[in-house]
């Protein structure tokens, strides 16, 4: 299983918000030092999110997330990602992977498009609130489940995607590991599990349900995790 550490940016600092909330952001510094600090700690990829261009549709974190791509690992990146042009740039700007969410649900054909043109470069960005698909920076809940979205998306080709439960992010509350489990099974995708992820027995039990990967806010922050012995602990033998 693969880990990935989230730096989640807004307005040029590394935060951390609870259950999405832009008045619960706790801050934790410097994006590209908290990268540095994953990095050194053994993370194989890091999870950049745009929070901005998340809540307002405009993305202006390019610059951050060439810094933080220098240092050599790869990153998985979203937020505020709403036509092909800024899909392009962020590419540019040195991400392996684009997030995209939002735009899944508003405009499929761009989603389509996109697929089409990078392949398994672009992940789908599923975010459920009661099950149901959230969109807009999580503050509006749609009529499409999460998983009949999931499967709508495996049909475009995608591959893997992100799966959040709003309920619990930033909450530590515990991860959604049945409902993990159910949307992988049932769309087929390679399901980055996150929100709720407090404990090491959080991530052996999505490792046991065979869970792609998972996204670490909160609790490495914290200090709930120790990051490094959590890949060693989770990493897949050879």
């Amino acid at each position: 299983m693969t880990l990935f550490p989230a730096i989640d940016i807004l307005e040029n600092r590394a935060v951390r918000l609870l259950r999405g909330q832009r008045s619960e952001v706790t801050d934790y510094g410097d994006p590209v030092d908290r990268a540095k600090m994953w990095i050194d700690r053994g993370a194989e990829w890091l999870h950049v999110v745009d929070l901005g261009g998340a809540f307002d549709g405009v993305s202006h974190i390019s610059d951050v997330v060439y810094r933080i791509a220098k240092l050599g690992v790869p990153v998985q990146c979203g937020g505020g990602l709403r036509t092909m042009e800024d899909i392009g740039n962020r590419f540019a700007a040195g991400a392996s992977r684009v997030v995209l969410g939002t735009v899944c649900y508003t405009n499929f054909g761009l989603f389509l498009q996109a697929v089409e043109k990078y392949g398994n470069r672009i992940v789908a960005g599923i975010d459920a609130q009661n099950g149901m698909l959230a969109v807009n920076g999580w503050t509006e809940t749609v009529d499409m489940s999460a998983i009949t979205f999931a499967k709508r998306a495996k049909q475009t080709g995608v591959r893997y995607a992100v799966f959040t439960d709003i309920a619990r992010d930033g909450a530590m509350t515990g991860v959604a590991a049945e409902e993990t489990q159910t949307l992988a099974q049932e769309s087929g995708l390679h399901i980055i599990a996150s929100g709720g992820i407090a404990s090491m027995d959080d991530l052996k039990k999505l490792k046991e349900l065979g869970i792609y990967g998972a996204i670490l806010g909160r609790s490495i922050y914290e200090g709930a995790i120790d990051l490094k012995e959590a890949i060693e602990a989770v990493r897949d033998a050879l």
